[in-house]
């Protein structure tokens, strides 16, 4: 990224896998995205040190974005904290295909899903 052609626009959550993205508006008016990965985040992460890191990787992110930064962080740590004593168990088994998956999305709810197999479907 070249932070003289492209002005950061907003911030989007991601919770699985934790992380943040970076929604910047380039010269051109196009819109382009960058993700920073959270993965070792954990309810004992020290956020100032991680806010400093972000902003120190990131130069189009500036210092008045802190303290946003900074409760998106505090956002991903409360849900990482609530999803502690989540079970799971299997509910159902669907048999679509007759090759092993490639692929896998599900839509933002997470109630509908598509798969892709080697038998190409």
């Amino acid at each position: 990224f070249q932070s003289k052609k492209m002005k950061l626009k907003r911030f989007l959550l991601r919770y699985y896998p934790p992380g943040i993205i970076l929604e910047y508006l380039k010269k051109n008016g196009e819109i382009e995205t960058k993700s920073i990965d959270l993965l070792n985040l954990t309810p004992e992460t020290d956020v100032d040190v991680l806010v400093n890191q972000i902003l120190f990787e990131e130069p189009t992110i500036s210092d008045q974005r802190k303290p946003q930064l900074k409760k998106l962080i505090f956002k991903l740590i409360e849900k990482l904290e609530s999803n502690q004593d989540q079970t799971f168990s299997c509910f159902k088994v669907l048999k679509a295909h007759i090759l092993p998956l490639t692929n896998c999305a599900f839509n933002k709810n997470g109630d509908k899903f598509i798969t892709g197999s080697y038998d190409r479907t």
